[in-house]
């Protein structure tokens, strides 16, 4: 057994020592789930659809979170797991390019890149922390858990399927859990459904609302597939968001073609966040194009960028950065007419400014390791890796982040 379930096993049958005799044995391990709502926001708790996720905040910890910038998907999924933020664990973008693997574009829909653990290899993720350590992780869908990192890979790990329902997702982590091959000190558990409605219909509609009631009835199979087995009194569950959602209308999408001459740039990632390299030759007009003020639209050079993101020294990071302004979208005339064609409605985006509120993300924690009914101050998202190692029982690696800022939180 790990050394972190030892002590804490330890520490429980000291206490049920006390009772009497006919009291039940304490549950044979300790078990830390990590839950990500993509595109959760904190006030999604105050529509009245989660009667799971506000009892376990109630009884435990809640908060919101500011993501890392930029507030995309992948380089917040890699800053909760590796503690360092996107310039420092190499996740810079949803796209990216990077000169030392030529000929590739990362992308979210590239599966052969997404496995390809040099993307992933600029940080140490928590699953391969732990797996040196002893404490076996199991992974059902995080960004960077299906590529080898380190020579290392996650004791249980799973292929992400968008397809497979939400439920199904949580029956299946709870199969891992029943498993003796291995026993699990720390698993992952990931759902979607919340996001893609939120860019579909924007974060105030019904369907982010049905959505809400999905996610919260998925957690409320989580708890009571814990509590049969005698496991929900001594599993800390974390759960996070990796960014938040703002309205995006169909009228403030802009081609950038109406900005920047198409021919004379490399556009690497699009929308609200914006990465450019000027081609061979253009560098002078593609950055008088772009370093001036813009409607909606505000570009830095990669060293020029403010210094409160905490970006642009990565080489993954392009030559111009730009930034839009909340509810802007700026992209290719394709993909405008793709979203006209697939989805001719207003809908919803994130990517933009991680200190606006609408870019905050849901923390939620309730477990053996948190005291009841604490409400945090708004904190930074590099928080949560060093809670987590300390719930897990590693040494984690160094990052940009401290655990003060949820100390209050803990018992």
């Amino acid at each position: 057994m790990f050394a972190a379930r030892r002590w804490f096993a330890l520490v429980l049958a000291l206490t049920l020592g006390a009772c009497a005799t006919s009291a039940p044995s304490p549950p044979k391990s300790a078990l830390t789930i990590l839950v990500s709502l993509d595109g959760f926001r904190p006030d999604y708790l105050d529509r009245g659809e989660t009667p799971t996720l506000s009892a376990l905040a109630a009884d435990g910890v809640r908060g919101a979170m500011r993501p890392s910038f930029p507030s995309l998907t992948y380089p917040n999924h890699y800053t909760l797991i590796t503690g360092k933020r996107p310039d420092h664990n190499g996740v810079v973008d949803n796209t990216m390019e990077d000169a030392e693997i030529p000929g590739v574009a990362f992308k979210m829909s590239n599966h052969q890149a997404v496995s390809d653990g040099r993307w992933w290899s600029q940080a140490t993720p928590l699953w391969v922390t732990a797996e040196r350590q002893g404490v076996h992780a199991g992974t059902l869908f995080w960004p960077g858990s299906e590529s080898e990192i380190e020579g290392v890979r996650p004791s249980r790990w799973q292929v992400f399927d968008e397809k497979l329902a939400s439920n199904d997702r949580v029956d299946t982590l709870l199969s891992w859990i029943d498993s003796d091959a291995p026993e699990l000190g720390f698993t992952t558990l990931y759902f979607d459904v919340v996001d893609t409605q939120g860019h579909h219909y924007g974060p105030v509609s019904p369907e982010v609302n049905t959505a809400i009631v999905e996610v919260d009835t998925a957690v409320a199979r989580l708890v009571a597939g814990l509590k049969v087995r005698g496991l929900y009194d001594t599993t800390n569950i974390v759960v996070v968001a990796d960014h938040g959602m703002a309205p995006q209308p169909l009228s403030k999408l802009i081609d950038l073609a109406t900005i920047v001459d198409p021919p004379k740039v490399r556009l690497v990632g699009t929308g609200s966040v914006v990465g450019v390299r000027p081609l061979v030759g253009h560098e002078a007009e593609v950055r008088a194009a772009l370093l001036k003020p813009i409607p909606h639209l505000t570009c830095w050079e990669k060293a020029k960028i403010p210094a409160r993101f905490g970006y642009g020294a990565n080489p993954r990071v392009q030559p111009i950065v730009c930034l839009a302004e909340k509810g802007w979208y700026f992209t290719t005339a394709t993909s405008i007419k793709k979203r006209w064609d697939e989805h001719p409605r207003d809908g919803g985006a994130h990517g933009y400014d991680p200190a606006d509120s609408d870019m905050r993300a849901v923390f939620v924690a309730h477990g053996p390791a948190f005291r009841p009914g604490v409400v945090l101050p708004v904190f930074d998202n590099v928080a949560v890796y060093p809670l987590l190692t300390r719930l897990i029982g590693v040494r984690g690696e160094k990052g940009d982040g401290r655990i003060l800022p949820i100390g209050p939180a803990l018992r």
